[in-house]
């Protein structure tokens, strides 16, 4: 079965989601949480459920945090770590922006995490000025307080990219949405989602990234867009093969009477590919976490209508 193990189940006698999800072919695409820009920050002790509450940083710097994340659109914070750097002296934070025309990684050395109370984390986003600049980083969800399935895929994902990839841009992280799809793996400044990725996917997923192509049958969708383009941008590539991360420009997306998301993307030839897109619920309820205490039904993006344009 691609993308991961069997399933296997806990002592309890209850299957992981994940393995419930892949099970039931639950697909992967519109699935990538919305998010344009990020904060990440190495804190090594215990990750709780609630990052920004559930740790041990003073409480200036948990409201600074949370000020600047109220200046930043479509923000989320992420915690990271590196096993390997438990006893190393200092602390990185890292600054994204996956907004169109403004993707970059920043990256902050400090000497301990509270030094962020100094920095204007939104000015340096916007400007780049007052840190590093990094080509690229990924985010592995290891997340187990969140979802055991996040530490029992994310871990041995970790290990696998670092052997791939330089260890120094790939780092753990908490919880980046989707827990049933683990492992899971985004890929900044882009904001790539990729889930169901097992160690043996990750020379494939990496030589793709290179080559500036996606690895569709593990893609979950671009956090810039919405559930609803992330499904449509899935569908003209699946339709015209093109696999390119630039290859798709987005024109536009609007509501249409029915209240279905029009989406239309641009070809390298100029074409114009338009999806209609609904937004429902699946038709069973499910286990969407391993810590449900019922069967709820997942959101579900429906292709209704599909045509391509003149450019």
């Amino acid at each position: 079965m691609a993308g991961g193990a069997p399933i296997e189940h806990e002592a309890r006698g209850r299957v992981f989601c994940s393995d419930l999800s892949r099970a039931r072919g639950e697909p992967l695409a519109g699935t990538a949480s919305r998010v344009d820009h990020w904060i990440l920050v190495e804190y090594r002790g215990p990750w709780d459920r609630d990052v920004v509450s559930g740790n041990l940083l003073s409480s200036e710097l948990k409201e600074h945090l949370r000020e600047h994340l109220a200046l930043l659109p479509n923000a989320r914070l992420l915690f990271v770590r590196k096993p390997e750097y438990r006893v190393r002296p200092g602390r990185k934070a890292f600054l994204c922006s996956s907004a169109p025309g403004a993707e970059r990684v920043v990256a902050l050395e400090l000497e301990q995490a509270d030094d962020l109370r100094g920095i204007d984390l939104a000015g340096v986003l916007e400007s780049g000025e007052g840190g590093s600049p990094v080509p690229s980083l990924y985010a592995v969800c290891t997340h187990g307080k969140r979802d055991a399935c996040c530490a029992r895929y994310g871990r041995p994902l970790y290990d696998a990219l670092r052997d791939v990839v330089d260890p120094e841009v790939v780092w753990q992280c908490t919880h980046v949405g989707g827990d049933r799809f683990a492992g899971n793996v985004v890929v900044l400044p882009d904001g790539l989602y990729y889930g169901r990725v097992a160690p043996d996917d990750v020379a494939g997923v990496v030589r793709a990234l290179g080559e500036r192509r996606l690895d569709l049958v593990r893609y979950r969708g671009r956090s810039r867009y919405s559930f609803a383009v992330q499904s449509a941008e899935h569908w003209i590539r699946q339709r015209t093969g093109l696999t390119g991360i630039d290859d798709l420009e987005l024109v536009g997306s609007s509501r249409d009477a029915e209240g279905a998301t029009v989406a239309r993307f641009r070809t390298p030839a100029s074409e114009i590919h338009e999806v209609v897109v609904g937004v429902g619920l699946a038709g069973e309820p499910a286990q969407l976490t391993c810590n449900s205490s019922e069967p709820r039904r997942a959101r579900r993006c429906v292709e209704r209508a599909y045509r391509v344009l003149n450019g």
